[in-house]
């Protein structure tokens, strides 16, 4: 039993962690960390990363970190101080250099470090990295659209520094990508479309490309008001049938066939695989989706776009954020 505490107790970990921890039957909840609201019944709450660590020292064995991006590294020095394994919600720091320092000293430790990008866990990803597996890109199309009113409401941390913007979902759609394409994804060029009043993107237009790629990689990221969310990538291989996935990566179609998915899903297949890296004392990094985001904004062409203002009456506090199952989850988190 691998006993577990929480430190962002958000709607993403109400939503999605703590029901995917408790359905899988090897964790047991020691306390979470939050800031507003409160913890599952039962479960110890504490409002600091200090006073959870402190009260709880010798009785918790991993932390989940669950937290908006921008603090999330120092948090996770302080759980490695301590020595607790650890699960990162997406992404896994604010850049690169920081979640690469965290993994060096992680491994110098023993410390089990799981860079998780629920995405990749998506029921159908698996069998299109299956069916891709070997194969040339012929085309690849990806397009990411979901209002931000409805997944982030009122969340300005969005907007400021080590938010992402409209790569807060964008990402999740890289992670993806990166896991079915086989071979390396450069990013080649981006076109960033950020609002007057804010610091990040509201629109990102990006093109790909890769050794194993013969034709275009295109990607759409759009967090402006739409009536219908969409979240799918179509690849076509050269010489092989279509290749779509659908809402994030749950639903799958092959040749212009629906096929059932075969995965656990997103979260469930998380917490399987993180208790499979406790058991094994081993590590799983994965940056590549941040480092696709960071060259995007080092190398980005960016265009004006009109002010942004939430279109909410009763926006909730700011904090911990409000990561939701395709926008906040599939889309971002």
């Amino acid at each position: 039993m691998i006993r577990l505490a929480i430190i962002g107790y958000g709607k993403i970990a109400r939503d999605q962690h703590y029901p995917a921890l408790t359905n899988h039957g090897g964790y047991e909840l020691k306390g979470v960390v939050t800031t507003a609201g409160s913890g599952p019944d039962g479960v110890p709450v504490f409002r600091t990363t200090e006073d959870l660590l402190q009260a709880l020292k010798g009785e918790i064995d991993a932390v989940t970190i669950s937290t908006p991006p921008e603090p999330r590294y120092n948090i996770a020095r302080q759980c490695l101080a301590a020595g607790l394994d650890m699960l990162l919600e997406k992404p896994p720091a604010s850049t690169l250099g920081q979640i690469q320092e965290l993994a060096v000293d992680c491994e110098k430790a023993g410390r089990v470090l799981f860079t998780t990008w629920h995405s990749q866990y998506a029921a159908a990803v698996e069998q299109a990295r299956d069916v891709l597996a070997g194969a040339r890109i012929a085309s690849m199309r990806i397009c990411w659209h979901e209002d931000v009113n409805k997944y982030h409401p009122g969340q300005d941390w969005v907007w400021g520094p080590a938010g992402f913007g409209v790569f807060d979902p964008g990402i999740n759609a890289l992670s993806i990508a990166v896991k079915i394409v086989p071979g390396k994804l450069i990013l080649d060029e981006a076109v960033l479309r950020v609002p007057a009043n804010r610091q990040q993107p509201i629109i990102a237009r990006l093109k790909l490309s890769s050794p194993v790629a013969d034709g275009p990689i295109e990607a759409t990221f759009d967090w402006c008001p739409t009536t219908e969310d969409e979240w799918t990538i179509t690849v076509q291989p050269v010489g092989g049938p279509e290749v779509v996935l659908r809402h994030g990566g749950s639903e799958i179609e092959i040749g212009g066939q629906a096929h059932a998915p075969t995965g656990l899903g997103e979260y469930p297949g998380i917490y399987a695989a993180f208790a499979k890296l406790v058991q094994g004392r081993r590590s799983h990094v994965d940056y590549e989706p941040l480092r696709l985001v960071a060259d995007a904004f080092m190398t980005a062409d960016r265009e004006p776009a009109p002010a942004f203002e939430w279109r909410i009456s009763n926006p909730p506090r700011n904090g911990e954020g409000n990561h939701a199952k395709h926008g906040g989850g599939v889309g971002s988190a």
